[in-house]
């Protein structure tokens, strides 16, 4: 004797909503493919060059499918000596792809030739690879020469000039500061401060003006803490970098080494940039904002 079966509403619709966010990710997903020509020096291994072109490939694919936010930032310095007028330009540009690799297809496919003390490495990959998208809240945040308020902003500093950090936003969340320095090639965490354990990153309150690295400035509860900065130059001019990480969702700051010096806890300039790729894109509400600094005698 047969019968007729009849689904639970509830399993059907749970199964309806399961069907449908799988569909949206898969939409998500994209096949990629590129070419990219990396010029490599002598000094540098085959293994290793052949590395540095995948990564390109790869970022060059997502580029193309997804397109970049491009970032600029560059100063002009003027100096003179012994009557001769010398001017330097420096510039840091950057972009960040808007995806992210999955999975390479098959194997990439490498020309290798030798030509003019350089290796000419192109690699062609396909793979897949998911946009992300971008949710970030608005933020100020300004460097600050030798004073505590906004008229201070300044983004050129003298050998022996303090630092100090404006910052305020819309929402409260979580604060992080950092700086490269780009002749040590190390980047250190200016804020949470050297000997604060309570909070990692900072925790801040919106609509609240916060100037960092001033114990005149600071909450009396954490004054003893606070850290202070005064910059300094060992060469005619030197370029640094600081970058301020907000999310209104804790994160990580990464792994940094800790020593008994005045110094603040620093790593490796490639690692820390690995460390904020990642994430960036792992959190889609971080913002960061980058200031490139010049420091002169």
């Amino acid at each position: 004797m047969g019968g007729k079966t009849t689904m639970n509403p509830y399993i059907l619709c749970l199964i309806l909503c399961l069907v449908s966010l799988v569909t949206t990710k898969a939409q998500n997903v994209k096949k990629v493919h590129a070419s990219y020509t990396y010029y490599a020096p002598e000094t540098m291994s085959v293994e290793e060059a052949k590395r540095t072109a995948l990564e390109r490939a790869k970022i060059q694919a997502i580029a193309d499918e997804f397109g970049t936010l491009v970032t600029q930032s560059s100063s002009t310095v003027i100096s003179n000596k012994n009557g001769e007028s010398d001017t330097q330009f420096f510039s840091i540009g950057g972009s960040d792809v808007k995806g992210e690799w999955i999975e390479t297809i098959g194997k990439p496919v490498y020309d290798i030739k030798f030509e003019d003390k350089f290796f000419i490495i192109t690699c062609t990959v396909k793979g897949t690879a998911r946009e992300i998208e971008s949710e970030k809240i608005e933020f100020i945040a300004k460097p600050l020469r030798n004073g505590t308020t906004l008229k201070y902003e300044s983004t050129e500093f003298k050998d022996g000039d303090d630092l100090y950090l404006y910052f305020k936003s819309p929402e409260s969340g979580f604060i992080s500061v950092f700086l490269s320095d780009h002749v040590k090639h190390e980047t250190y965490c200016l804020y949470p401060y050297k000997h604060d354990e309570t909070s990692s990153p900072c925790y801040i309150e919106a609509d609240i003006e916060y100037v960092l690295f001033s114990k005149r400035t600071a909450n009396i509860a954490i004054r003893d803490l606070t850290d202070e900065y005064t910059l300094s130059c060992h060469d005619n001019i030197e370029f640094n970098t600081i970058y301020v990480v907000y999310s209104p969702n804790n994160f990580s700051k990464g792994y940094m080494d800790g020593n008994e010096s005045l110094y603040p806890k620093y790593c490796a300039e490639e690692e820390f940039i690995r460390w904020l790729t990642k994430l960036k894109k792992h959190n889609k509400k971080v913002g960061i904002q980058e200031y490139l600094i010049t420091i002169t005698k």
